[in-house]
Order: structure tokens, then C-alpha cells, then sequence
């Protein structure tokens, strides 16, 4: 994997160590990487998929359980929860690039280098959403052809994305930090399952919370990932709550900025032990 740490001299012909340009270099090489092993990318829509045809078929009667309360059908309910899960999933094991790049020695490389430390932060946050708003569309599409239908349009869709984006910052954010802290690849995969797995079930993407335990409840009002599963199903509703979503996006937008300030200052404790 190619390595763009710049040089002052290299810098000063650019214009400067700029935030912009660095990021712009940085999600450059994260893009070619990916480009160049597209199979991993369609390996990543699989499960998902699967979910949401099997899931989406052997639940579809769950809908008429007295208090589900849901309007439609539940491929229709099951969606924003699957393409949050695309999301929540792919960013969790963000930090995995982190660690290939200290065990190749280019870690250290970009530290020593006038690399802007927010701009790396910010390139994996801008790639992961890349490439989740492209997944999540690949999602939608299969999820119309089996037969769904949202009544939230185009402006539902693009509110959607805005809750994956979101997310995505959140947990990419919180994988590079842990990435940077563990320094292990085993560490980094088995924190991102202890956290991911538990946040997914207790939330209302496959089943509603109305149904479970009021501890449940009172744990899924908490839980991000269930903010963003809510502002995509708000979004893609014919008549959203809008003081519900945008709430929830809020909570997700200041989750992401505290997220991202956490994984920036991990840069200065992995230099200081390094």
C-alpha cells in the first residue's frame, strides 16, 4: 500500500500542510486500496443481504403481533435497520487499517511527517462513508426489488444516508482510537464485537423495543446505534416525526465529534509509547 507522508519541502510546494489537502490525499489512498480489492467490498454486503431477504421472510408475520404498532410491511420496517447495521459493522473494523499501517512501519512514517494528525482522522472518516452510502443504496435497491416501498422519497433516502454518515463517524472513530491504544489486531476485533453485537440486539432494528423488557427499553434510549437505526426509519416514513430525527441525529453528531477529538488525541499517546 502506497504511503503519501509529505516532506516540508514537498508540503511547501503544495501551499502548506493544509487540513483539506491532507485529507483529500489521505482518502485518495484509502480509495485506491479498496479499488484494488473490490471483492472485499461485495464480501461486506453479504451478510446484510442475507438478513434482510431471510430475516425479512421468516419475521414478515411479526408485524401482526398485538403492540408491534408498525404500518406496512416488515421488510419495510427491517431495512434501516439492516443498511444502520451495514454501517455500524463496516466502521467498527475501521481501526484494522490503522494496525496494517503500524505493523508496516507506515504509522510512524506519516507521525514523523508534517501530516496534519485530524486529516487522518478525518480521511478514514470521509472513506468509511464513502463507502457506506454506497453500500446502503445497494441495500435500498434490493430491498425495493423484494418488494418494499418508503413513502419518505428522495428526501427520506438522503436523511437516511445523513444518519449512516453519522454513525459511521461515530464507531470508525472509536475503532481508529482503540486501534491506536491496543495496537493488536486480535484486541481491536474482539472489543469491536463485545460492543457491536450487543448494541445491535438491543435496539429496535429487528424486532420493536416496545416488545421487550423495560430494562431493554430504557438501555436502547442510550444506545446510538439506535438513534441512527430511528432517524432512518423516521426519515423514510410517509409523515416523520421531525423533532424525533433530527434529535437523534443531534445526539449522533455530538457523539461523533466527542468520538473523533478521542481518536485524535490517540495519535499523541501511540507517539509518546512508541
Amino acid at each position: 500500500m502506497s504511503t503519501i507522508a509529505l516532506s516540508p519541502s514537498r508540503a511547501s510546494r503544495r501551499g502548506g500542510p493544509t487540513f483539506v489537502t491532507h485529507t483529500l490525499l489521505l482518502t485518495g489512498r484509502q480509495l485506491r486500496a479498496a479499488w484494488r480489492m473490490p471483492a472485499f467490498l461485495v464480501m461486506n454486503l453479504v451478510q446484510p443481504i442475507i438478513w434482510l431477504l431471510l430475516f425479512g421472510q421468516l419475521f414478515k408475520s411479526v408485524i401482526d403481533i398485538p403492540g408491534f404498532g408498525v404500518a406496512g410491511s416488515y421488510l419495510e420496517y427491517l431495512t434501516p435497520g439492516v443498511v444502520m447495521m451495514l454501517a455500524l459493522f463496516g466502521s467498527a473494523w475501521s481501526g484494522t487499517v490503522y494496525i496494517q499501517d503500524m505493523d508496516r512501519g507506515v504509522m510512524n512514517r506519516f507521525l514523523t511527517s508534517p501530516t496534519n494528525r485530524a486529516a487522518m482522522i478525518v480521511s478514514t472518516l470521509v472513506y468509511q462513508s464513502l463507502l457506506a452510502i454506497a453500500q446502503s443504496l445497494v441495500v435500498l435497491g434490493i430491498a425495493f426489488w423484494a418488494g418494499a416501498r418508503f413513502d419518505g422519497g428522495v428526501t427520506g433516502i438522503l436523511l437516511l444516508l445523513l444518519g449512516v454518515v453519522l454513525l459511521t463517524a461515530v464507531f470508525c472513530s472509536l475503532s481508529n482510537a482503540v486501534a491506536l491504544l491496543a495496537r493488536d489486531q486480535t484486541a481491536l476485533i474482539g472489543i469491536s464485537q463485545l460492543i457491536t453485537l450487543p448494541l445491535m440486539f438491543l435496539s429496535s432494528a429487528i424486532m420493536n423495543t416496545k416488545l421487550s423488557p423495560e430494562w431493554a427499553q430504557n438501555v436502547a434510549a442510550y444506545n446510538p446505534f439506535e438513534w441512527a437505526v430511528i432517524v432512518g426509519r423516521q426519515a423514510l416514513s410517509a409523515h416523520p416525526d421531525w423533532a424525533t430525527l433530527w434529535g437523534h441525529a443531534g445526539l449522533l453528531l455530538g457523539l461523533a465529534v466527542v468520538m473523533a477529538a478521542w481518536a485524535t488525541s490517540a495519535f499523541r499517546v501511540y507517539q509518546r509509547s512508541a
